[in-house]
């Protein structure tokens, strides 16, 4: 996992097994308010060996400091920061909630999934984001993701995904490809 960061910085967008520790996955997690809830998710990027506990405390400065953009779709929260040395490397946790928290957010409260997004640099927080992004995108996987009752289930959930993905990239034809042929 640890060269997970380096393979950012390389280019290749990473995998969510590149970014997602099985140690970085909370199923059920007690949470009485918002910053608890985002003390679970720096909590289990620390466990996931992505972050120092310096990164849980500016993720929740940046939600004292900007609000609750950061619940991004209904029930999910995206807790994250800005680039820094508290970043070890790359990395996402995932969290579900045993009860729903308000974040304040007039739309999509409350919360039931807390996502921790680390990266080292920017160029490694936008593809971290579009991975994620990827991963969300499909209402029943979200769904599946929150009945989830175990961390082998996210996991597999992540694999299959993975398997989709690359079933996707293998069946499509590069325009290199189509260009030599015609």
């Amino acid at each position: 996992m640890r060269d997970a960061g380096r393979r950012v910085m390389s280019g290749r967008a990473p995998s969510l097994s590149d970014l997602l520790a099985p140690s970085a996955v909370v199923i059920g997690a007690g949470a009485g308010d918002w910053r608890a809830a985002v003390t679970r998710a720096g909590e289990a990027l620390i466990a996931g060996g992505a972050t120092t506990a310096a990164y849980t405390d500016e993720m929740i400065a940046t939600v004292e400091q900007l609000g609750p953009y950061i619940v991004i779709a209904p029930g999910i929260a995206l807790a994250h920061s800005r680039p820094s040395p508290a970043v070890l490397h790359a990395g996402i946790s995932l969290v579900t909630l045993a009860q729903p928290v308000a974040f304040g957010h007039k739309q999509n409260d409350p919360v039931s999934l807390v996502v921790g997004l680390a990266a080292p640099d920017e160029e490694g927080h936008v593809q971290a984001l579009s991975t994620l992004a990827e991963f969300l995108s499909e209402g029943s996987r979200r769904d599946a993701l929150l009945r989830a009752d175990s961390t082998e289930q996210v996991i597999d959930m992540v694999r299959a995904f993975e398997r989709e993905q690359a079933a996707q990239t293998k069946g499509a034809v590069q325009p290199e490809e189509s260009e030599a042929r015609g």
